[in-house]
């Protein structure tokens, strides 16, 4: 495949790789501090809120001034401001790590659109399988981030978790040299394969595109305190997160590749519908081997959804693309938080099997409301 061998592509994929080891290592590193459940959820929304509402200005800039700075600077950002986190004490670590996320909501519009850019160019148009595959490098990242996080705290503690910070400085400096074109993206409305839908279809989409994304933070953030409540280790709830963010980025290429020879909405309706079988499974068994299998399935089902949504939004937006990503992507990761501010209490008081109950009942409603996602 092409975008294999393309240096621009694989700097963009390593980039989002390595904003997503920042932004995983959150939830397992929050469990470890000992915060509550409430408090997780507290932190966590502001930390994706500050990510995902400013990504559209981000994406507005890109587009006017070039993406170089935007994607290379976003790395460094998080390397700086994460290395504060795990150095400064209380709450003004905790401070850092949420001004840390800028980062990344400075980069993952920029990747998003060149990443479709260099699918279109180099794959025939199939700019939902390149995308597909991005979205794949920054899920990977979710995998090894917190299994990584789990393994470095259980082993040395906060201060070993310095090496994440040192790795993504490459990347900055491949970023900044493969960049340097620095050529502004096109405009949306442009493209032939800009779609003109009503308003039905809109709402359809943001309901849909909401619901998997608030499944998804409830298992991401809401997980690892499950299973430390538990009295399991570091290592042992950080492998469970990087199981569910792995059979996700598996999930998401499954979807985005699917969705490239089938129509969308059955790829979405489909997988949404069989996610319920392994979250409900999980409600009911507690601790047990099984969850090695029923998790990253889990994360597969919901993952294959995410690279149809993006690639459904961007397309019904014009604009240029990456203020059009942006806008997709703020709004996707915004309203799952925002789902999450509401599940953390209610884990609380309820317990993490009735979040999953409800987490069962999310997907049961999204998958019908998916197959209304009609092209024309």
């Amino acid at each position: 495949m092409p975008l294999f061998v393309d240096p621009l592509f694989i700097s963009i994929a390593f980039g989002h790789l390595m904003v997503d080891i920042f932004n995983a290592s959150r939830p397992v590193l929050l469990a470890y501090l000992g915060l509550s459940e409430t408090n997780i959820a507290i932190i966590s929304t502001i930390y994706i809120w500050v990510s995902a509402l400013t990504q559209p200005f981000f994406g507005w800039w890109t587009d006017r001034f070039g993406p170089r700075w935007f994607a290379a600077l976003g790395v460094l950002w998080m390397t700086i401001f994460y290395s504060a986190a795990l150095l400064l004490p209380g709450n003004a670590g905790l401070l850092c790590l949420v001004i840390a996320a800028l980062g990344s909501s400075s980069y993952h519009p920029v990747g998003t659109v060149q990443a479709a850019l260099r699918g279109h160019d180099l794959m025939k148009e199939r700019e939902t399988t390149a995308t597909s595959i991005f979205f794949m490098a920054g899920q990977i990242g979710h995998f090894v981030g917190p299994i990584l996080t789990g393994l470095f705290l259980a082993w040395k503690g906060v201060p070993l978790l310095l090496i994440f910070p040192l790795v993504s400085l490459p990347v900055f400096f491949s970023l900044a040299y493969q960049l340097r074109a620095n050529v502004p993206h096109p405009q949306y409305e442009k493209s032939k394969s800009y779609l003109k839908v009503g308003a039905g279809f809109i709402v359809v989409l943001a309901v849909v595109a909401t619901f998997q994304s608030w499944v998804q933070s409830n298992m991401v953030n809401l997980m690892p305190k499950y299973f430390k409540d538990m009295g399991l280790a570091a290592t042992t709830y950080g492998n469970m997160t990087g199981l569910f963010m792995g059979g996700s980025a598996l999930g998401n290429v499954i979807g985005g590749t699917l969705a490239d020879r089938h129509p969308k909405r059955f790829v979405a309706s489909s997988a949404l519908f069989l996610a319920a079988i392994p979250i409900f499974i999980i409600s009911k068994i507690g601790w047990s081997n099984w969850l090695y299998l029923l998790v990253p399935l889990a994360g597969a089902l919901t993952g294959a959804v995410h690279s149809i949504m993006v690639v459904l939004a961007v397309r019904i937006i014009p604009g240029g693309m990456a203020l059009v990503s942006g806008l997709a992507l703020g709004f996707i990761f915004s309203s799952g938080a925002l789902g999450l501010l509401l599940t953390g209490p209610i884990m609380e008081q309820r317990g993490f099997p009735f979040v999953l109950t409800m987490t069962t009942a999310l997907v049961l409603i999204a998958s019908p409301l998916a197959l209304m996602l009609k092209e024309k």
